[in-house]
């Protein structure tokens, strides 16, 4: 039987499709509660932008200390028990909140994000290259942009209930204590999907060269020696310095800006991350017909000019229209650069999947945001920093259109 190309994913792996896929809300929910969070312990624990920033720094650094070990334990494991450790660890960080708010100290919060952290990344590694095998690997592209469509609907649900709930005086404790219940109700929600995955059935992708990868080890070499999959790295983490650090400091531009206040910030980054939910989905049913690394192109020039318009710093309404025009054009760089490095490499995948998931810790270039902003007389010029992003990003989708044509 011929296989529907156009089909975004073959029927014998439609159940794990639709169970891995309703991990990406999981995920995009735990990234995204840190944008929030970051501006609530500025407000509750009276500390700087450039404090706050630790909050990402810590969690994306468990990215970057554990995807290695993360490949390696999917290499021997599998994806199904990679998934079940990455909840497992994602789980127990939410819960250790508990004990952290004892603590009666910032500091303390930051151990817990780093296990979550830790946690993500095994549960990243693991779904991300899953999703691009299950069906035709002409759409792989645009299953993974499908699945990471929920990461969008999981971000947003997350800035907005989140948001709202640490916004509206919930937060009296003084010492970031309410910020314990929302980590606490997920804590347990992904414990319980934890042992939901241990009972399930995931069917393992196997490769010509499976064995000849697990007998030469990780075999980072190979990977570097291939001049696509080092291109594609460096496309991925400026993508990351560039969307995380916009992401992260959102809600201080605006109200730094005295646009706003936290709560009504906090809610125009949920319409921002509701355009961002829309456009992978979008995304998805474009590059079914059209090449990604075209789409790709379109988008990396779209952010490029939103960013410059942002920095052109025309006031409220034009900036807040750039940011979300941004929230649009980027929506989809993640799951395409991300497929597009992993094509045709075969056995190398989940190792190639691990090291991609380093990106992540592009993060910490919040942190360079925040040192601008806390030091700069101008809350737009720290933009500069995502705008370089973008423009890599650009550059790299130009690259791979020269390529294939």
């Amino acid at each position: 039987m011929i296989q529907n190309k156009t089909s975004l994913s073959s029927k014998q792996y439609a159940v794990p499709f639709i169970l891995i896929t309703s991990l990406f809300f999981m995920w995009g929910f735990a990234r995204a509660i840190l944008d929030v969070l970051n501006k609530h312990f500025q407000n509750e624990l009276d500390i700087t932008i450039t404090q706050s920033s630790l909050i990402q720094v810590t969690t994306y650094l468990g990215y970057f200390l554990m995807a290695i070990p993360a490949g390696l334990f999917i290499n021997r494991q599998g994806y199904r028990r990679g998934v079940v450790f990455g909840l497992t660890l994602f789980g127990l960080g939410s819960l250790a909140f508990i004990p952290c708010s004892m603590a009666n100290t910032f500091y303390a919060y930051l151990v817990a994000l780093f296990i979550i952290g830790c946690g993500l990344v095994f549960l990243e590694t693991s779904a991300n290259p899953y999703v691009t095998e299950l069906g035709p690997k002409e759409t792989a592209t645009a299953r993974l942009n499908f699945s990471q469509s929920f990461n969008g609907v999981g971000s947003m649900f997350a800035t907005l209930v989140v948001g709202s709930f640490l916004f509206h005086g919930s937060g009296e404790a003084g010492n970031g204590a309410s910020a314990v219940v929302p980590y606490t109700i997920m804590g347990v929600l992904v414990l319980l999907i934890a042992l939901v995955f241990s009972r399930v059935n995931l069917p393992e992708i196997a490769h010509d060269d499976d064995a000849e990868t697990k007998e030469g080890g990780h075999n980072i070499s190979k990977l570097f020696s291939n001049r696509w999959f080092v291109c594609g790295l460096v496309a991925l983490l400026a993508y990351e310095v560039a969307e995380i650090s916009i992401n992260s400091y959102f809600i201080n531009f605006v109200t730094g800006e005295g646009w706003m206040d936290a709560q009504s910030a906090s809610t125009i980054l949920t319409i921002g991350l509701g355009v961002f939910m829309i456009a992978r989905f979008i995304g998805a049913a474009v590059m079914s017909s059209v090449a990604a690394e075209k789409y790709l192109l379109i988008c990396g020039f779209g952010t490029v000019v939103c960013i410059t318009l942002l920095l052109c710093d025309l006031g409220r309404e034009v900036s807040i229209a750039a940011l979300l025009g941004n929230y649009f054009f980027e929506a989809i760089m993640f799951p395409t650069i991300f497929s597009l490095t992993l094509r045709g490499l075969g056995g190398l995948t989940k190792s190639a999947s691990s090291i991609l998931m380093m990106t992540p810790v592009g993060g910490c270039g919040f942190l360079i945001m925040g040192l601008a902003a806390d030091h700069a007389s101008s809350f737009v010029l720290p933009f500069f920093i995502p705008l370089a992003g973008y423009a890599i990003v650009m550059a790299y989708a130009w690259s791979v259109v020269k390529k294939t044509n």
